[in-house]
């Protein structure tokens, strides 16, 4: 049903256990890709064993260049876009699948919910790492767990349309590896009238934070995003997604109050800062 894209880098028992509840809390059939980066700890002969599809980098890529290179290869309509630090818990596909049949039309960028031992929409300590993950716990407890719709998404897992995917160009790889690169998609979205956003309370991952993303593959997302943009990612999730309120429909155009007008000029006194130092940077190196 879905093309499920999983960006792994030398992360083998989190994949493997985020392979295992894909296959084991699905209620569809899915087509798997994985884009393995070094894969020296015995993950690219895994998903070589298992007949996965899988695209390939020598180094660490990051996970702006795992997504467009696994997406050429996929062959559904629906791109869901992963990490291997995240456990699928049941019925996430069929929350997905309930939306796809409210919306006569491609233009939206749809989210399930994370959960996590700490800092997330929902609170609930499972573990830290495979090693100490209690999965009994998770599937007894988390049910009990309440969380409305919400505006503006929480990134990953994330449901698009291919052709819509196609649209925008994927995920923009001067954000490699990979901070700032959801803003700047949705950002994209955006630009070509997307106005759905929207969080699934009840499509739900358990995730085990940022692991993904570990081993000093760190960029300054925050910084390109404000010189490409010209706003901040805050001002961006705050003004435009509405990140984090109740969905109640399609998002419009900002309100143009005191509160945005105020935002806006520290956003832009940010972005005036950022801009003379990269340019007195420029002049250095030249």
């Amino acid at each position: 049903m879905f093309s499920i894209i999983i960006p792994t880098y030398n992360n083998l028992d989190y994949l493997k256990l985020c392979i295992k509840s894909i296959i084991q809390n699905s209620t569809y059939k899915h087509e798997l890709i994985i884009h393995v980066n070094e894969g020296i700890d015995g993950s690219l002969n895994f998903v070589k064993k298992l007949g996965l599809k899988y695209t390939y980098s020598e180094f660490n890529s990051g996970v702006c260049v795992a997504f467009n290179q696994a997406s050429k290869i996929s062959s559904n309509k629906y791109l869901v876009l992963a990490h291997d630090d995240m456990y699928f818990c049941p019925n996430w596909d069929v929350e997905f699948k309930k939306e796809l049949k409210n919306l006569n039309h491609d233009k939206f960028f749809i989210s399930g919910t994370m959960v996590q031992y700490f800092n997330g929409l929902i609170n609930l300590d499972c573990g830290k790492n495979p090693e100490t993950f209690d999965e009994d716990k998770l599937l007894k407890e988390l049910p009990l767990k309440h969380l409305d719709d919400f505006q503006g998404t929480h990134w990953q897992p994330s449901l698009i349309a291919k052709s819509t995917w196609l649209k925008v160009g994927g995920f923009s790889e001067e954000f490699s590896p990979g901070l700032g690169s959801d803003p700047d998609f949705n950002m994209k979205l955006w630009n070509i009238g997307v106005r759905i956003f929207k969080g699934l309370g009840k499509c739900r991952v358990y995730h085990f934070s940022s692991v993904s993303l570990r081993k000093k593959a760190w960029n300054n997302g925050a910084k390109t995003f404000l010189l490409k943009w010209g706003i901040s990612i805050k001002f961006f999730k705050k003004h435009y997604l509405k990140s984090g309120l109740i969905y109640k429909g399609p998002l419009t155009n900002p309100k143009k109050n005191l509160k945005f007008f105020f935002d806006l000029l520290i956003t832009k006194i940010k972005y005036l800062y950022s801009y003379i130092f990269m340019k007195r940077n420029e002049k250095i190196n030249s």
